[in-house]
């Protein structure tokens, strides 16, 4: 399946660290002033669309997104000549779905430098919500039809069938010896700062990972401090991820 993309590259022969970005549920906060922080900074950055979102091919699942972050690293790799891409300093920053991803990717792929989240979304928090909250993520999921032959049953039966292993908490031997960082908005109503400290607590008792969690003011799309997210995420992307 053609997934649609595009990557900003920095000035200069490189080769560049590179980074992938990947957004969310259903990918409305692209976060692209990031992308162009990081960029001003000497990143390439790519960015694109999961299976099945807003117009690439094939069906959105839960399950697909860690594999369509991984076929777009192989990409960068098999092609890193021609995009000036340093193919030992790769890394990814996700967003809420993404930040969920980024951190599956994260634990899959040994080769990576370091993961970045920002208020990363765990599914695994989801497979414990009770019959009334799940109808009503359900009802939301089917509302999404940006996404191809996605549903609220799809999408329930796809964390129920598979709990442990979409449970962020449980990923800390992937992560092992990453750079692994993870912000949340202390205001976020939709992936609350307790969500975020459960996950971050199970990695700082892996001493394999090199864990930086930080909680700054802000909403779940850090509306209100877009600047500060910024500078945090582009002074920690220049210390750890080239």
């Amino acid at each position: 399946a053609k997934m649609p993309a595009y990557l900003m590259i920095a000035n200069g022969r490189g080769p560049h660290p590179t980074i992938v970005m990947l957004h969310g549920l259903p990918g409305n906060e692209r976060n692209l002033d990031i992308a162009q922080s990081l960029r001003r900074a000497g990143f390439n950055v790519l960015y694109f669309n999961y299976r099945g979102a807003w117009g690439a091919e094939g069906e959105y699942r839960f399950s697909h997104l860690a594999a369509d972050a991984g076929a777009v690293l192989g990409f960068l790799r098999l092609n890193a000549a021609d995009y000036r891409v340093d193919q030992l300093r790769l890394s990814v920053l996700g967003h809420s779905m993404g930040g969920f991803a980024a951190l599956q990717a994260g634990a899959q792929d040994q080769r990576l430098q370091c993961v970045m989240a920002m208020a990363a979304a765990n599914l695994g928090e989801r497979a414990m919500l009770s019959q009334q909250e799940l109808a009503g993520f359900s009802e939301y999921a089917d509302s999404l039809y940006m996404l191809n032959g996605f549903s609220g049953r799809l999408a329930i039966g796809d964390i129920m069938s598979n709990a442990e292993r979409v449970d962020l908490a449980n990923l800390g031997p992937g992560l092992a010896g990453k750079a692994v960082l993870m912000i949340t908005g202390n205001g976020d109503t939709v992936v609350p700062l307790a969500v975020q400290q459960r996950i971050a607590e199970a990695y700082a008792a892996d001493p394999r990972i090199k864990l930086t969690a930080l909680a700054i003011a802000g909403d779940h799309s850090f509306s209100q401090n877009r600047i500060e997210l910024q500078r945090i995420i582009v002074a920690y992307a220049a210390q750890r991820c080239r």
